[in-house]
């Protein structure tokens, strides 16, 4: 059903996606593009808990992997003295986010499908397509190391004397006037990237995923499919960011809830964003 082109006749019985795309034939992969309405990410938001009510055995394991991976990483960085990471550690988060969630995907396509999810078949999702998931997820894994450097160099450049401990970031951010400099700039240096990342990966693993395509057209529909539909996107990436945020203040145990609810409703964001050649008449 999500497969419809907005194009088509019938689609007009769906109230939630507009009949018809937005004036953007000059854009590549106009026709792959469909339009929707700024209430669709709260029902893609209740698709994916009923996905996660359906499936919760496989996606709440699966969701504890993570917070597992997470508890290792944190406790890795106050290991190395390197306790000052954690916060970029968990912005990158956000970054590498969209592929880490393939095999949300995967349980919720086998859904869509009729078909029974298992916890073999999300795990190893990334065999569907395994170069260019797995090119895909070191691209946005690459990205958040650039991250981390970039924040790395924000504080050596804001602080130069002040020495890269954990309480001495918390003492120079929250008690100087070099540190409301440092989050300003941290800030803004972190929501271009979070914004670039976004938009490339909002539906580009999901449609690696369901129609085997290629790496550079995926990421070119992901980010041209956000810019179509700018508002309802921005929406979602807020909804996501929210979600998401409330897992990791809970010590990161939240994630066991929150990653797989994000991860499943993204997969219905993808159905209703993008056009499957395959299913066009």
């Amino acid at each position: 059903m999500h497969d419809t082109p907005a194009s088509a006749p019938h689609a007009e019985a769906k109230p939630h996606v507009r009949s018809g795309a937005k004036p953007q034939s000059l854009l590549p992969y106009a026709d792959r593009i469909k339009t929707v309405s700024l209430d669709q990410p709260w029902l893609w938001l209740a698709a994916g808990w009923r996905d996660l009510r359906r499936a919760w055995p496989i996606s709440l394991t699966l969701g504890l992997l993570f917070v597992v991976a997470g508890y290792a990483v944190t406790g890795l960085a106050y290991q190395l003295d390197a306790g000052y990471l954690i916060a970029p550690l968990l912005a990158g988060f956000f970054l590498a986010s969209p592929a880490l969630a393939v095999g949300f995907y995967q349980i919720s396509r086998r859904l869509e499908r009729g078909e029974r999810p298992s916890f073999g078949a999300a795990l190893m999702a990334w065999r569907q397509n395994p170069a260019r998931l797995l090119g895909t997820g070191l691209a946005f894994v690459f990205y958040m190391i650039i991250w981390l450097r970039l924040a790395a160099l924000i504080y050596a450049i804001a602080f130069p004397h002040t020495s890269p401990t954990m309480q001495g970031l918390l003492n120079t951010t929250l008690f100087s006037e070099e540190g409301l400099v440092f989050l300003t700039v941290g800030t803004l240096v972190g929501g271009v990237m979070a914004l670039f990342a976004f938009m490339t990966g909002a539906v580009s693993p999901q449609l690696i995923l369901d129609q085997n395509g290629d790496f550079v057209p995926s990421i070119l529909i992901s980010t041209f499919a956000v810019a179509a539909n700018f508002r309802p996107m921005l929406l979602w990436g807020v909804i996501i960011l929210v979600v998401t945020a409330a897992g990791i203040a809970t010590a990161l145990i939240g994630l066991a809830v929150t990653l797989p609810l994000i991860g499943h409703a993204s997969w219905h964001a993808y159905k209703d964003l993008v056009t499957d050649p395959a299913s066009t008449p």
